[in-house]
């Protein structure tokens, strides 16, 4: 016997209820299970800087990612959904800088790399809980409980391994390219990084030009 419906619709309660049926009834990994030996559609999350909190931007494209997904396990199809951490780069690095109080490259070198590197690593776990909140309040089914680390040796490994094909394959050439360079970083930048905006500051370098004889 059908019984009547709530009167009154409450999505907090509801989603709260959905997500404690999922996780006592284990629903993702029977999700997987179900379809083990069937053709495999292979996803590695584009993982994430876990020193950083979640924002909108990142709700939208896990949404969208998990779309995709959900229509291809209910088309057959066997995924495993890796999670990922982005453990690398300049966001990294610019959030101990400024921890440590370190201005440029210079005082990064005087500070000890090996130190520095520590640090970062101590770092780069902070708002992980957050990012796993965020991930189970939207429903994105992820395997974050075995992630891969981009920090991890067997991670540098496979991204070497991968170069090494490509260069056997000969897929891989030298050429040249102009790319925006921080001078403070010592390191060139992305597109995303220069989008983040400049700031005018006072540039204490001083250029002389000389002529040369006979020229």
């Amino acid at each position: 016997m059908i019984g009547q419906p709530p009167q009154k619709y409450r999505p907090k309660h509801v989603e709260e209820k959905i997500q404690k049926f999922w996780v006592e009834n284990n629903i993702f990994k029977k999700s997987i299970k179900q379809r083990e030996g069937k053709e495999p559609y292979v996803f590695l999350e584009g993982p994430p800087t876990a020193n950083g909190l979640p924002h909108p931007g990142h709700v939208l494209t896990r949404v969208m990612k998990d779309l995709v997904l959900r229509y291809k396990t209910m088309n057959g199809y066997y995924i495993e959904r890796k999670a990922g951490w982005d453990t690398h780069g300049l966001p990294v690095e610019i959030e101990v800088e400024k921890k440590l109080g370190l201005p440029d490259k210079q005082a990064v070198e005087k500070y000890g790399v090996a130190k520095f590197n520590k640090e970062c690593k101590k770092s780069v776990f902070r708002y992980e809980n957050a990012w796993v909140d965020m991930t189970n309040r939207i429903g994105f089914w992820l395997d974050m409980d075995n992630p891969y680390i981009t920090l991890k040796n067997e991670y540098v490994e496979s991204v070497w391994w991968s170069l090494k094909q490509a260069w056997e394959k000969g897929l891989l050439y030298k050429g040249h390219k102009v790319v925006p360079y921080c001078p403070r970083c010592g390191t060139a930048l992305s597109a995303h990084e220069i989008a983040q905006g400049y700031k005018t500051v006072k540039e204490p370098s001083i250029f002389f030009k000389f002529k040369l004889k006979k020229e």
